[in-house]
């Protein structure tokens, strides 16, 4: 029956990570741990083995924790639409949808579920790591919050705060947090963690004795700038943002960064093939016109999306890719992209309508009110894969009688044009696999190491794992939580 909750000073300051590496650590220890995150916002999500959705962080914190995936992992997950609105998903399932007027009321009247979820994630493990959303430095947004302090305070959580030193200001960050936050909720605040710090940590010394001395907590350690953390799945879009490996490598792959984009992280493998150069391509770039590949990703708002790339150009950069002979990959949403027409007569995204397409794959698409999540395996160019579906709308035509893959049960997933050059599919996820992924680079020139990606992934956490147990005072950190509801 106990419970850790960190908290961060800021959004990308490594929470996600560092809750994935405790986990990892805990379980290496002997002991049975499970991740919980109240309120998640995102686009990237995985499927559970009950049948459900939760953010992909909380996939790979599972991952950490040697558990299974389940949806009280994140009982609340709000995914960005088009029109300033967030898909409310609760348990897994899709709710509704939550705009500005109606999320404090609404996400309040949550927090009973939420604290089913934790209980009974507590009643199956020995600790449960939790993770906090964004800060509770962001007072304006405390009423009625569950995913800081709200939370905490109302399951009796300790929580530990993380300052990201590289973007500067950590003593301010963490110290101020203090300051801006009510009493109450400071009291649930034990200590610190500083975190992505880059030299002589001894340089810093003064300067965590200084945090300790202004804010009254103690610190749990500082944890260096890891480089193991480069070869695990981000949830956070705002990664892309950043500038991409510019390695010389031989086969350019390029991706449009959809403001929608989801699910991203189906783009990991390709990203540490040494013989591969990913660009993610930013708005108000063209495509490159070296690219061997375009994939077209995942999207939370596929006609919104389809629009803006055509406002950015990429269509015809897309258009001119293919008849030059290069090959584009749409998955998900970048399938539905792919085709003739993409039709919303339930304005399940917004107002009702339809919109024409790239027309590179003679399918159309009709956007429909339910919501297929589950996962999957098959095999697609001869080779055996697993992965997950998660998508709204049905995709029908001429190209899907030549399809993608041919999953288990003897289901067709995907079309691919007569020229072979075209491929879109409902799969994500296929890329993990190196036969599939090899046989796909082969296809644009490239040779692959053949990794397993998943195998990857698993070592890099218990290279974070033992960086923590160097770094931080796991001791105390696990005692700390062993006093939860006491």
């Amino acid at each position: 029956m106990a419970g850790l909750m960190l908290q961060g000073t800021g959004s990308d300051v490594g929470k996600s990570v560092l809750v994935a590496g405790l986990c990892r650590a805990a379980a290496n220890r002997g002991l049975s741990v499970l991740p919980f995150k109240p309120q998640n916002m995102s686009n990237n999500a995985a499927v559970t083995a009950d049948g459900g959705e939760i953010g992909r962080a909380q996939a790979l914190q599972a991952l950490g924790a040697r558990a299974e995936l389940h949806t009280d992992m994140n009982p609340v997950l709000l995914k960005p639409q088009a029109d300033h609105t967030s898909q409310l998903v609760v348990h897994g399932k899709v709710r509704g949808t939550l705009g500005a007027a109606n999320f404090r009321e609404c996400r309040r009247n949550l927090l009973p579920e939420v604290l089913e979820s934790w209980k009974r994630l507590q009643s199956r493990c020995d600790i449960v790591i939790v993770e906090g959303a964004g800060s509770p430095a962001e007072i304006n947004l405390r009423e009625g919050d569950i995913a800081n302090m709200g939370f905490a305070r109302a399951a009796g959580v300790p929580v530990v705060l993380i300052g990201d030193i590289d973007r500067g200001g950590v003593i301010a960050s963490l110290v101020g947090t203090r300051t801006v936050i009510d009493p109450d909720d400071a009291a649930m605040i034990h200590g610190f963690i500083v975190n992505k710090f880059r030299g002589d940590p001894a340089l810093f010394e003064d300067g965590y004795t200084a945090i300790e001395d202004l804010s009254g907590w103690r610190g749990f350690g500082v944890v260096p700038w890891l480089p193991c953390i480069a070869k695990l799945p981000s949830e956070d879009a705002v990664v892309l943002e950043r500038p991409q490996r510019a390695a010389a490598a031989r086969k350019l792959i390029a991706c449009p960064m959809l403001p929608r984009i989801s699910n991203f992280d189906d783009l990991d493998p390709l990203r540490q093939e040494p013989n591969v150069e990913l660009v993610m391509v930013p708005p108000g770039r063209p495509i490159p016109t070296e690219a061997n590949l375009i994939v077209i990703p995942g999207s939370k708002a596929t006609i919104a999306d389809m629009a803006f790339l055509r406002t950015q150009g990429w269509d015809i950069d897309i258009l001119a890719h293919h008849r030059r002979g290069g090959m584009v990959l749409g998955i998900c949403g970048g399938y539905q992209m792919l085709g003739q027409t993409i039709a919303d007569p339930l304005g399940i995204e917004g107002t009702p309508t339809e919109v024409a397409g790239l027309g590179l794959l003679a399918v159309t698409t009709e956007l429909t009110a339910h919501k297929a999540l589950r996962n999957i395996a098959g095999k697609a160019f001869g080779a055996a894969f697993e992965g997950y579906e998660m998508h709204m709308g049905t995709t029908a035509g001429p190209d899907t009688m030549r399809p993608f893959a041919m999953l288990d049960g003897n289901r067709a997933d995907g079309a691919i044009s007569k020229d072979k050059r075209v491929v879109g599919t409902y799969c994500h996820g296929l890329l993990s696999r190196p036969e599939l992924r090899g046989k796909l680079l082969r296809r644009i020139g490239a040779q692959s190491d053949s990794a397993d990606h998943r195998m990857t992934v698993d070592a890099a956490l218990d290279d974070l794992a033992n960086a923590l147990e160097k770094h931080l005072d796991i001791d105390d950190l696990l005692a700390l939580a062993q006093g939860a509801g006491r």
